[in-house]
This record gives C-alpha cells, sequence and structure tokens, in this order.
C-alpha cells in the first residue's frame, strides 16, 4: 500500500531573502523514507506540480511536508511546515484528501498565528499488489465499478478460497497485523451490507481483479508514444519552459530536425539511442521500460536500469534512471532522468539529475525547421556530507564523458547544423523584407484624413463664402481702415475656433514634412568598412502604448550602438506597426557590446518626443543565432502595462576574422599598456567564457590576482577583456562571481595604501547611476545618486593591472569622436619605429613659442602675482578653472634672482574627461627692463591622457606694470606664450596642438577674469569699512 502526494504549488510564502523572494522547494517524510523537490528561483508563489509515492508501513506515522529556502552559502532557511496524519488519509472518503489547500506553520508554537503561506496538495492512498500496479489504481477501480464486477467479486469471495500460502500469527508482526485489519475493514466498509468483513474472505487474487487489471495494462500500453505525448499536449500549454540546471552545460547543439521529430528519435520506445550508448561504454544488463502515463496527474514516466560497467575505482554498479517529461506542449519538450547508483561510495547521499531540453531552432536557409537540445545536470544531495566536492567532481568527469558519446551517437542519426549555415542565410532574410517604400500619397492620406481637417475644411469655405456674400461693415468703436475687430460674443468665439483649427493644421503640416523626410530602412545600401558588421532588421511592433489624445500612437525607433544611432521611419496611428527595415551600421572596430533600443511616439518637430519604451540587446551573454529572429519586450511603465514588443531581427559579422580581432586588438593595447599581451589559449578562453557565460567571440586580455574589498576582503582573480570586466572568487566553496561592462563605468580612482588595505594601493571603480546590478554582490557601496562602487586591493604588480584596466576603459568606454587614435606602424620605406616605442626626440633647448592670449587688466601687479606666491587667491582661482587637488611647494632660489617650485593637480571632468593628473615646474624671475615686471616660465608633464607621455607643454607668463609706462594707471599687461616640446614622433601633432590651444585659452580667460572679480570684490569690501 501506497500514499500518493501530488505538491502542486505555494502561495503568499514568506520572503527570505534580501531582494524580496525567496528560492523555495518542498522536503517531504513518511517514517525514513524522504523526498525533495525541485527549487524554483526568486517567487513567492511557487509551482512546482511534482508526484511523490511512499510506502506506507505504519498508519500512526505522520507526513512532515516542509518548505524552505536554498541559500547557495548557508544553511537552508526554514518557510513553514505542515504535518499529516496517515490515519488521517486513510480515515477519509475515498482514502483521498483530494486537492486542499493547507496552511503552513511555523516550528516553534509560540508562533502559531504567524502566517507563513498556504500550499495545494493532493494526497491519498494507492492500493498496490502484485497483480494491480500503483500508477493503474483509479483507472481500475473505474473499471470494476462501472462493470459492476467489484460487487460480483466481493459477493463470491465466501465460495473462493484464496491459493496463496498464509503465514501463521506468530510470523506476522504487530505493525502488519493492525495494518491488515484496517485495510480489511475499509475495504469492505462500502457497499453491500451482506459482504462479509473478514480479511480472509477478501479474494484478492479472484480471477475477475487479475482479468480487469489486465485489461487496464493493455489499454495503457495499446496507446502509442505520440499519443501519450498528444495527452500531455493540452496539460502542458502553461507549464513554463525550465531554466537549465546549475551543475552546467553539457551539450548545446542545433539539429536539422523538428522538436517532435528529434524527441522521437531519441525518446521514442523504438529508439536505439540507449542501446547503442550502453554498447559504446560496456554498460549491460540494459532494460528500457514503458512509457506510463500516470493515474494522478499530468506527467509521463518510464524508468531505465542498467549496470555500468567497471572502471580503475569502482566496481561494476546498478544504476537506475527515472524519465520524466515536465513538459512536452508539441513545440517544447523537457525530459528529467534522475539517476540513482546506491552501490557506489556515498551513493544513498545523492542523486544525479540531468535535464534533456529539446526547443524550436533558428529558421534554416532552406526553410526547414530546426530545434536545439541542451542537456544540462547537477548533484542534489539528499543527505549533507563531507565528500561533497568529490561526489561533483567525479559526476562532472562522468557526465562529461557520457554526453561526449551521446552526441556522437545522435549525429549518426540526426544531421546536426553549422552555426555558418545560419549566418548565410541573413541574405535570403533581409531580401525577403518588404523594401517597396510608402508613396507621399498614402502617407498624406494617413495624416490627414479625420474629421479635424474636414471640419477645418468645411468651415473654411463656409467663411470664405460668407465673406463674399457679406457686405462691408461699417467702421466703428475703435476700429480704422485696415482693422475689422469682431463685434460681439460669437465673432470672437468664431475667431477663436478659426485660430485653433489653423494651428492644428499648421502642426499636422509640420509633422507631414518631417515624416516624409524621415524614411528610415537602409535598404539596398550595405556597411562600408572591414571589421565588425551589425546589420538589424526592424520587423514589426506589438501592442505599443498610446499616448495620442486620439488613442493612437505614432511611434519610430531608435537604434544606437557603438556611439552610432539609426532611426527608423514614423508609422502614424499604428499600435501594431509594420515596419521592414533594414539598418546597416557601418563596419566598427571594437566588438559592440551592447544595442540600445529606444520607441518613441512622434508629436511634431518642435516637440519632445515621449518614450513609449526602451530596451537593450546585450551581445556580450546573448549568442548571435539567437537573435536572428527575436521578439524583444520593452522595459518602462507604459511598455510593460501594454506587454509591448518589436520583432527585431539581427546579424552581426566579423569580416576580418576572429584569430585576426584578437592579434590587432592585442597589439593595440600594448601600445597604452607599454607591456606585452599574448593570447591566451583556447582551453583558458573557454573556460573564462564558460565561468561568466559569455559568447564564443569573447576573449580573454589578462587577468591579475587579488582581493575584492567589502566588509572583509575576498581573495580571487581579476578578468579584463575587450568588453567586459569581471571577478570570481572560491573561499570554502562560497563563490562570488559577477562582471559588467567597460562602458558601465564612470569613472575609475586610485586610493592610497592604508593599513586597512594592506599597504597596497585601492582601484575604486565607479559605475553610471543604474549600471551593473547584476553585480550588485560585489559592491563595496552604493552611493546617494545610486552609483555602485568596486574596491579592488592587493595586485601582485599593481601597476600593470592599474594601466591595463585604464588603457581598456579608455578604449572602450569613450566615443569615436573623444578617442585619440593610436598612431598605425609607418611605411617600410620611411623605416620609422612603431608609436608604441616612439622615436626619442628629446626636448629642444628653445621651444618654439608663440602668444595664445594677451590682456590689460585693471589689477596692480602686485596683486596679480598672488597667483604664484601660494596665497588663497591662488588655490581659488586654479580650483575654478578645473584643477582638483590643487598643491604647490615653496620656492627656493636657485641663482640670485631666479627661484623655482613644483606644483601638482588633477584636470576636473569638464576639462578633460580622463582626469590626468599634471606635475608642472615653475621657475620665477624679474623682467629685464622692469624692476616690478615679472617673468614666469613653467613647464607642464601630463600623466593618464592618452599620449600624454609623448611631449610637455611650455608656458611663459609675461607681466608688466603700466605704472611705470603710463603715468596714473593702476593695472598690468599679461600676455602668455605657449609651445610643445615633443619628446616621441607622432602623426597627431597638429591635432594635439589644436586640442590644447583651445583649451588653454579658455583657461586663462577663466583664471584672469576670476582675478578681476576677486579684486574687484576685495576693493568694494575695503570701501565700505
Amino acid at each position: 500500500m501506497k500514499l500518493f502526494v501530488r505538491v502542486i504549488e505555494a502561495r503568499n510564502i514568506l520572503a527570505m531573502d534580501t531582494n524580496g523572494f525567496s528560492d523555495p522547494y518542498v522536503k517531504l517524510q513518511l517514517g525514513k523514507q524522504r523526498s525533495k523537490s525541485r527549487v524554483i528561483k526568486k517567487t513567492l508563489n511557487p509551482t512546482w506540480n511534482q508526484e511523490f509515492c511512499f510506502k506506507v508501513e505504519d498508519l500512526n506515522d505522520e507526513l512532515l511536508i516542509s518548505v524552505l529556502d536554498e541559500d547557495k552559502y548557508f544553511n537552508d532557511d526554514f518557510i513553514g511546515q505542515i504535518k499529516i496524519p496517515v490515519s488521517q488519509v486513510f480515515d477519509s472518503i475515498d482514502q483521498s484528501l483530494g486537492t486542499t489547500w493547507h496552511s503552513l506553520h511555523p516550528k516553534n508554537k509560540k508562533l502559531k498565528n504567524k502566517d507563513c503561506g498556504e500550499i495545494l496538495l493532493t494526497i491519498n492512498f494507492v492500493q498496490s499488489n502484485s497483480l494491480v500496479d500503483c500508477q493503474l489504481h483509479d483507472d481500475l477501480l473505474q473499471n470494476l465499478t462501472d462493470s459492476g464486477s467489484f460487487s460480483s467479486v466481493r459477493s463470491s469471495t465466501d465460495s473462493i478460497r484464496v491459493t496463496s500460502p498464509v503465514r501463521s500469527e506468530d510470523s506476522v508482526s504487530s505493525k502488519e497485523k493492525k495494518l491488515a485489519v484496517r485495510l480489511s475493514q475499509k475495504f469492505f466498509s462500502r457497499g453491500d451490507k451482506d459482504t462479509p468483513s473478514s480479511p480472509a474472505s477478501s479474494g484478492i487474487d479472484s480471477p475477475d481483479i487479475q482479468l480487469a487489471a489486465a485489461a487496464a495494462t493493455d489499454e495503457q500500453s495499446a496507446q502509442t508514444f505520440e499519443q501519450q505525448l498528444k495527452t500531455l499536449e493540452s496539460k502542458h500549454q502553461e507549464i513554463e519552459t525550465p531554466n537549465s540546471l546549475p551543475g552546467g552545460i553539457v551539450l548545446d547543439q542545433l539539429y536539422a530536425i523538428s522538436p517532435s521529430e528529434l524527441n522521437s528519435v531519441v525518446f521514442s520506445q523504438d529508439s536505439t539511442i540507449l542501446n547503442s550508448l550502453a554498447e559504446l561504454q560496456n554498460n549491460t544488463d540494459l532494460q528500457v521500460g514503458a512509457w506510463k502515463l500516470e493515474a494522478v496527474g499530468d506527467n509521463l514516466k518510464r524508468v531505465v536500469t542498467y549496470t555500468k560497467a567497471a572502471s580503475k575505482l569502482v566496481k561494476a554498479t546498478r544504476a537506475t534512471e527515472e524519465h520524466t517529461y515536465i513538459k512536452a506542449d508539441g513545440k517544447t519538450f523537457a525530459v528529467l532522468a534522475i539517476v540513482s547508483t546506491p552501490d557506489v561510495p556515498y551513493g544513498g547521499t545523492f542523486k544525479v539529475e540531468v535535464l534533456y531540453l529539446i526547443k524550436p531552432g533558428p529558421e534554416l536557409p532552406s526553410e526547414k525547421p530546426s530545434s536545439q537540445m541542451v542537456i544540462s545536470w547537477r548533484v542534489n544531495f539528499l543527505q549533507s556530507t563531507m565528500m561533497k566536492g568529490m561526489i561533483e567532481g567525479g559526476a562532472r568527469q562522468g557526465i562529461k564523458e557520457n554526453f561526449i558519446n551521446f552526441g556522437n551517437i545522435l549525429i549518426q542519426s540526426v544531421k546536426p547544423v553549422d552555426m555558418k549555415d545560419i549566418a548565410s542565410n541573413k541574405e535570403q532574410v533581409l531580401a525577403s523584407l518588404q523594401t517597396e517604400p510608402e508613396s507621399d500619397l498614402k502617407l498624406a492620406a494617413k495624416m490627414f484624413s479625420n474629421l479635424t481637417v474636414l471640419f477645418a475644411i468645411v468651415l473654411g469655405v463656409y467663411v470664405l463664402v460668407h465673406v463674399w456674400l457679406a457686405a462691408p461693415n461699417q467702421i466703428q468703436g475703435f476700429e480704422f481702415v485696415g482693422l475689422d475687430l469682431p463685434d460681439s460674443i460669437g465673432e470672437i468665439v468664431v475667431g477663436g475656433i478659426l485660430t485653433l483649427l489653423g494651428a492644428r493644421l499648421l502642426d499636422l503640416f509640420s509633422r507631414f514634412m518631417q515624416a516624409r523626410t524621415q524614411k528610415g530602412g537602409d535598404h539596398g545600401i550595405k556597411a562600408k568598412g572591414d571589421g565588425w558588421l551589425l546589420t538589424v532588421a526592424l520587423i514589426e511592433g506589438c501592442n505599443l502604448p498610446a499616448v495620442d489624445s486620439s488613442g493612437f500612437s505614432d511611434p519610430y525607433v531608435v537604434f544606437t550602438c557603438n556611439g552610432k544611432t539609426k532611426t527608423s521611419s514614423i508609422k502614424f496611428h499604428g499600435a501594431d506597426p509594420q515596419w521592414n527595415e533594414i539598418f546597416e551600421f557601418d563596419a566598427m572596430d571594437d566588438s559592440p557590446s551592447v544595442l540600445d533600443v529606444e520607441v518613441y511616439d512622434f508629436d511634431g518637430p518642435f516637440s519632445e518626443a515621449a518614450s513609449l519604451g526602451h530596451s537593450k540587446i546585450n551581445f556580450v551573454t546573448n549568442n548571435i543565432s539567437d537573435l536572428a529572429d527575436v521578439w524583444l519586450p520593452l522595459q518602462g511603465k507604459l511598455a510593460q502595462t501594454c506587454q509591448s514588443k518589436i520583432h527585431l531581427r539581427i546579424f552581426l559579422d566579423n569580416t576580418r576574422g576572429n584569430n585576426v580581432v584578437v592579434s590587432e586588438y592585442l597589439t593595440k593595447m600594448e601600445k597604452e599598456v607599454g607591456t606585452k599581451l599574448k593570447p591566451r589559449s583556447p582551453q583558458k578562453n573557454s573556460a573564462f567564457q564558460k565561468l561568466f557565460g559569455l559568447t564564443d567571440q569573447e576573449f580573454l586580455i589578462n587577468d591579475f590576482a587579488c582581493h575584492l574589498k567589502r566588509k572583509m576582503p575576498l581573495q580571487g582573480r581579476l578578468f579584463l577583456s575587450a568588453r567586459i570586466i569581471g571577478f570570481h572568487g572560491d573561499i570554502f566553496g562560497r563563490k562570488t562571481n559577477f562582471f559588467f561592462l567597460w562602458e558601465d563605468i564612470e569613472d575609475i580612482q586610485v586610493i592610497p595604501p592604508t593599513l586597512s588595505s594592506m599597504g597596497s594601493p585601492i582601484v575604486v571603480i565607479t559605475l553610471k547611476p543604474g549600471r551593473g546590478e547584476d553585480a550588485r554582490e560585489g559592491a563595496k557601496m552604493q552611493d546617494a545618486q545610486g552609483r555602485l562602487k568596486f574596491h579592488f586591493q592587493t595586485f601582485v604588480s599593481f601597476n600593470i593591472a592599474y594601466r591595463t584596466v585604464m588603457a581598456l576603459w579608455k578604449a572602450k568606454s569613450l566615443s569615436p569622436e573623444q578617442k585619440v587614435q593610436i598612431v598605425e606602424e609607418e611605411s617600410e620605406a620611411k623605416m620609422l619605429q612603431p608609436e608604441d616605442i616612439g622615436s626619442f626626440l628629446g626636448v629642444e633647448d628653445v621651444v618654439n613659442q608663440s602668444l595664445v592670449y594677451s590682456k590689460v587688466i585693471a589689477v596692480p601687479t602686485s596683486f596679480f602675482m598672488e597667483l604664484f606666491i601660494g596665497s588663497a587667491l591662488e588655490v581659488k582661482v586654479m580650483e575654478s578653472a578645473g584643477c582638483v587637488n590643487y598643491c604647490h611647494s615653496t620656492w627656493e632660489f636657485d641663482d640670485s634672482d631666479i627661484c623655482q617650485r613644483n606644483i601638482n593637480y588633477k584636470f576636473d571632468k569638464s576639462i578633460s574627461r580622463f582626469r590626468g593628473e599634471v606635475t608642472s615646474i615653475q621657475q620665477r624671475s624679474h623682467l629685464p627692463d622692469q624692476t616690478n615686471g615679472w617673468l614666469i616660465e613653467e613647464v607642464m608633464t601630463l600623466q593618464g591622457i592618452p599620449l600624454g607621455d609623448y611631449f610637455s607643454i611650455h608656458l611663459k607668463y609675461q607681466i608688466e606694470d603700466l605704472l611705470q609706462s603710463i603715468p596714473r594707471s593702476n593695472g598690468c599687461n599679461v600676455q602668455v606664450f605657449f609651445g610643445i616640446g615633443w619628446l616621441k614622433n607622432t602623426r597627431h601633432q597638429k591635432r594635439i596642438t589644436k586640442n590644447i590651444v583651445s583649451s588653454m585659452h579658455n583657461r586663462l580667460k577663466i583664471i584672469f577674469d576670476t582675478v578681476e572679480k576677486e579684486f574687484a570684490l576685495e576693493n568694494g569690501a575695503a570701501s565700505s569699512l
């Protein structure tokens, strides 16, 4: 006799995690028997739909059902429990409690009033013996009742003797006696009153029951595999597709076959896959059970048993696999295989779960269907054990080898699909799109075919006819010739209506003219250049929100990638617009990370566009094949309310090949980093991609051992690639794994070494507001603006690590207009060295300087010279000019009349987005002709900006006291001369010089204006006293 328990769902359970959700699962225990459900991530209303069966030995036992929250790093949190006596189920009608909501209770009785949520369960008894299987109980019972043979069986028990041997009472335990008595009472308590209640006359082995059981078994076995799946199809439509199991993916392959056909090839009763696999792996005694529909529930199950071949470490062991369909809706098939190997060491403490997921794949060039099979696994530990790590490692190795063989056998029956074949489908997909542009006549019909235009035309004609028929009015009131004012309230109202209609018509006309010119799409226009080519096909939109008073919207879409923007045409009055437009982005040197998609509502050329929704596509984590045909859900309040989405087809091609891109990128980065960067091995790149779930196009540039500083330092490794920066740490089984994009970084700073940082500088990475939410677990803090800050310290080679981080950030985060192009190698004819080495030219003794700024300032020379003596005025003026952390040394005399000092500061972001550091040396001396005139010479060197080590900046301030040359004058004439001393050769000298001169001119103007203002304020304060 067995107790059947179906765990369906729960609602309103407690939130145990900091994100406001739980990761709930259910544990069931009856006596010494234990079972566990799967874990549902991030929900307070989980749905399991799993069945469990327990053998009942004592009716006094209690069924304990507990709901817990899974925690990766600590003990699982208790949510609630319920205890159900077995006798309560046994004594109920039909030996079943039905499908009922049960309240969960806390462990502590003092908290009995605490609401822990509810769980929906189906609990009933299943009669089980040698003739009637547990799975067929309900069908058999129904057949017996309908045919009337149940009563005949019971009535015939008086004359039919039990043919099986009867054990003596001494050999029967008290539990078995009690259970037998209760069963006999329950079995004969319903029906005819004349039926005897003696258990000896139950007639369990009667021929009628044997015939009924055989008929029920034959009826189910007569159903084909396809018919059984058809039965599940309608019931599994609303079941969500399960996610891959956390142990990892061991097979991910596309096949040129439909999902239903691939499912039959692998799992049908006639499949030879398991036989071939057993033969290849030398497994014996393979027995594949028939698929059976559960009598209670909606699942299809079978049992596969075999004997695994002996290895060097483990002898031959018996293995049992229980296969269950958890989703079979006709398009997607998910089979969960639970593998038990109780004979291996610690085999009773764990079970291996393997999830086979078959889903539709992308459309093939031949227009035939394709399917994708993804196989993932995990180890489900039934008991805690110290050998957990060893068990997982052994299972990982065995499963990897097993499914390599599985994949090799499968491709002998089913043709795999090469990703290159799907990429070649691009031209066919784009050619199939409608390329005929919308005519101006159709566009005008959409714009002006409304009641507003019709009413304006009718009213306008009416007014014109009235003017033609009416006689001129006499001049009266304030009117004069040429000015006719309204003479009544009615005329004022009519004039106002005409004015509003005129404004509306003008707005419609202006919108029509802009829409006429804004017809997006790059049909027939191919992308230019060699590199990463991004093609986006905008097909259609669905359920876009309406923001106009008319109940419609006029949507258009803006795509942004690597600083480049493409805009679609405007579709008027369309909640489900059809675009069929293609956008080609010119070749990009750097692989794109994110494609931003924004949908706007057009409201005229002079009005700000309202956002209908937005989304983004991450090329780092999404496979290109998955983007060949995708419906993209839009984010935003309006979009999420309407469940808006747009249909896109995205193709990303690399014309230069991945190996060439890696080599060129590493060469380019070597110029910035200043050290040799070697490409990593394919094995290490593959491990890096799997560690962070990245695509095959991502390649590792460098990695550094360091500590992540949160509350406590966490040892790990910092991984750097062309598009991401990631961290991985694993201490005592507690894994910390996160990454974010270079584009997400707003600022990178270095904090000097402290005692808490173990004498190491700290690299502080600040993300932009709202960015990097997936990496929140590694953040040290979040400031008031919502920016996450990450602290990394204790690098083995801090200088190399810092230079690499800064070089990759600057190369990826800046727009093309802001980047300083790294100099290419000169032609071999000129025999010049590449710029990463830079031919040293040295600084000329006399740098050619030219006048860049001159101004007569109404400020005494003595007051102006406070800029160069370390006064409070100097610090204030320099900070207003964009100098951060401004500090200086005291003047020291080298010769009799010349003194020198050092200055250090950083540029503000408004001056340079690189926030480079400036080290300056100043010399001060008198002008030869004037005792009150001064000459300030300055040499500036820049660090932390592109090509900053290629040059130095030379400035000369010539300050002439006007009192000596112009009597009664109270001011000075300041002239600033500028020059650049080139330390290395570069072809960008003109560009750099132009940029510095422009910035220097603006900065000097701010300095001189601030000095005049401070002098005026000081004089004003003095005069008031």
